[in-house]
Parts: structure tokens; C-alpha cells; sequence
């Protein structure tokens, strides 16, 4: 009787630290929702770890680009710039703002957006470029703020799978007007819920704040100068963070450990690309990635559901935003061509050497079943 394989999911969280202390410390302090002392430390330590001068935390990273886009004014009429090649979160802020999302390519290498092509995309309406740095690497920032600054343009980074990846030795979150984080379950730190806006712009963050909290008067209470959010985390979420932030070197290196072992693996196969890393960048390997060029949709569909049945578990890349049926199509070949090359294998801190290794071998076992790769 064969036995059913043991299977390894994309993701899983590591919550081997502080968190259950941290989370109980704040349920027995009766202070568990939006105010507690761990709310102020985690926005404070993650200041720090982004080196950045502020930290505006709220319940999840799709809202933190809302709020982002509401607090600088991004509304009807106005064009934001992002790229075609990210989750869908992205284009949809935008929209929930009444402004309109202008898709541009993404760089073969890095997978984010091509600085060249954003620029092509700028109109009179254009009121922000928004890169996001896809699966851990960062966009070339230096490159987007020069554009920004040419056309005197916001610049808002989606950095939600990028905690402590860094660009030409600066880590993301500080380049921009801001920048916005996530941290769902499958992130590099999590809360389970939660995001976060960083900027070093303080009159910035005070507005933030204040339209986090339903834009309610500091100096007169249940007095509402202008339309607020309720975007707040819990402070049962911020402990969860704190403890996370005390990991971070150690989950971060985790990832890249990670890789490494794939690209030992993998790295050598003929046909078969896994993450690639700019010179000037610092990769925080939220996803690995393996794509088979040429490779398309359906083909992909049956490589993942036969590495399933071998309890390998995968997931697709993100299918360009601009084919999605609401939404106006853009001509980006790259993001185009790569969306339907690329799935993410499995990454998380749980996996050992051993698993990876194993992992590798059903890979290759299963793409040369395919004869996808020689």
C-alpha cells in the first residue's frame, strides 16, 4: 500500500519567538484592539528596521496604498503608474481612489517595473508612479525617483513582499513620498493581518494617522474635520509584529538560506531560470521563483496540479493586472510573456536542506516527465 507524500505548502508562518507572550501580555491588559503600548512599539521598531523616520501602522497592506493615495490627494482625474506584473491589490487601491491605474512593462531580470517604460506611460494626468518590488526584489528606485523628480511626480513604493530588501544599499521603504507594507500571513514578517506605512516626511504622517483614525480632532473628540478611514491594527496584531521585528535577521536569512539551496540545486538546469538579483539590489526572497521560458498557462496548470499530486505544493505567477476583464488592456509584452512562464515553489523558514533538496528532485523529476526542460 503506497503511502500518501508528505506535502509542502508555498507558505507557512514562523512563530517561534515572542508572539504567544506578547499576545497574551496584551489580552490580559484588556487592551486589545486599536490602542496599547504594543501598537506605538511595533511602528517605532519598524521605523527603525526600515530606517525610515516614521511608521504608520493600519489592519492590512491593500488599505495602507488606499490610505497612501487618499492622504496626497490621488482622485478622479488622475493617472497612477504601476507596473502590469503585480497582485491585483495594486491596481485596485488605485481605483479606490476614482483615479485610473496606467500599466506599464516590468524588467525581464528583476520582474519589476521598468523605469524606461513608466516613463513612456506619463501623461498631463499622471500624478504618481507606484513601483512594487515583486517576490523580494526591489524596483531600481534611484532610476524611478530621477523620473519622479523630472516630471514632478509622486512616487509611492508597493513594498508588500519586500520587508528588508534593500536598493544600491538603502532599504526600501524610504525612497519615495512613502511606501506601504504587508504583512498577511505568507509575508516575510507577519501579523496575520496588517500593513504599515513608512515615509520621512512627518506633516505626511500626522495626516495619515489622523485619517487612519475616522479623521477624528486630536483637540476635540468625536469632532471630524474632513472624511477619515477606520484602518487601524489591533494591538493583539502589533504584538505579533514586535515578536516578528525581534526575528527578522534571523527569518530574512532564513529566505535567502532558502535559495541558496535551490540555486544549488535548480541553478545549473538548462531552460530553467530561477531568481535573478541586480547588482544593486539586496533580493528579500519573499518568493522563489522558477520559470521555464516559453512555457504557457494550461501547460503550467498541469505542471503544478502533477507536483501536487506529489505533494509538492506551487502557485502562478501573477497574471498581468491589465487582463483582468474590469480593467483596460495594456500592451506589456515582458509581463506578459513572463506571467505565463513563472510559479513560485515552495519558501518558508520550516523548510531544512533536506526538504528543499527533496523538493528540487520532484521538480526535476516532473519537468523532464514534461520534457519541458532536457
Amino acid at each position: 500500500m503506497s503511502q500518501t507524500p508528505r506535502f509542502y505548502p508555498v507558505s507557512l508562518p514562523t512563530l517561534g519567538g515572542n508572539e504567544l507572550e506578547y499576545v497574551t501580555d496584551a489580552v490580559r491588559s484588556g487592551w486589545i484592539s486599536s490602542l496599547g503600548t504594543y501598537v506605538t512599539r511595533f511602528e517605532e521598531e519598524f521605523a527603525a528596521f526600515c530606517e525610515v523616520e516614521h511608521a504608520i501602522s493600519v489592519s492590512n497592506g491593500t488599505v495602507a496604498i488606499h490610505l497612501a493615495l487618499a492622504v496626497l490627494d490621488v482622485g478622479p482625474g488622475d493617472e497612477v503608474i504601476v507596473p502590469d506584473l503585480s497582485f491585483i491589490a495594486t491596481a485596485n487601491s488605485v481605483l479606490m481612489c476614482g483615479a485610473k491605474p496606467v500599466f506599464c512593462d516590468v524588467d525581464p531580470v528583476t520582474l519589476c517595473m521598468d523605469p524606461v517604460s513608466a516613463e513612456a506611460a506619463i501623461t498631463p494626468a499622471t500624478k504618481a508612479i507606484m513601483p512594487v518590488h515583486l517576490y523580494g526584489h526591489p524596483a531600481d528606485l534611484v532610476a524611478l525617483k530621477s523620473v519622479c523628480d523630472r516630471h514632478n511626480l509622486l512616487m509611492i513604493e508597493d513594498a508588500a513582499e519586500a520587508h528588508g530588501a534593500s536598493a544600491y544599499g538603502r532599504k526600501v521603504g524610504g525612497f519615495g513620498t512613502c511606501a506601504t507594507f504587508s504583512f498577511y500571513a505568507n509575508k516575510n514578517l507577519t501579523t496575520g493581518e496588517g500593513g504599515m506605512i513608512t515615509t520621512n516626511d512627518g506633516a505626511l504622517a500626522a495626516r495619515l494617522r489622523k485619517r487612519r483614525d475616522h479623521a477624528m480632532s486630536p483637540q476635540k473628540r468625536y469632532w471630524h474635520t474632513e472624511m477619515g478611514f477606520n484602518y487601524r491594527i489591533t494591538n493583539m496584531q502589533a504584538a505579533v509584529g514586535c515578536a516578528q521585528l525581534e526575528q527578522a535577521e534571523e527569518l530574512l536569512g532564513a529566505r535567502r538560506r532558502v535559495f541558496d539551496v535551490y540555486q544549488k540545486n535548480l541553478g545549473d538546469v538548462d531552460g530553467l531560470l530561477l531568481n535573478r538579483t541586480a547588482q544593486w539590489a539586496d533580493n528579500s526572497y519573499w518568493m522563489v521563483c522558477a520559470e521555464i521560458p516559453g512555457m504557457e498557462d494550461a501547460t503550467r496548470e498541469t505542471l503544478m496540479a502533477r507536483l501536487r499530486e506529489k505533494g509538492v505544493d506551487t502557485r502562478p505567477y501573477f497574471y498581468p493586472m491589465s487582463h483582468m476583464p474590469y480593467l483596460e488592456r495594456a500592451d506589456n509584452p515582458v509581463a506578459t510573456t513572463v506571467s505565463q512562464a513563472g510559479l513560485n515553489l515552495p519558501t518558508h523558514a520550516q523548510l531544512n536542506d533536506d526538504d528543499i533538496t527533496h523538493i528540487s528532485a520532484v521538480f526535476m523529476e516532473t519537468v523532464r516527465e514534461m520534457e519541458l526542460v532536457v
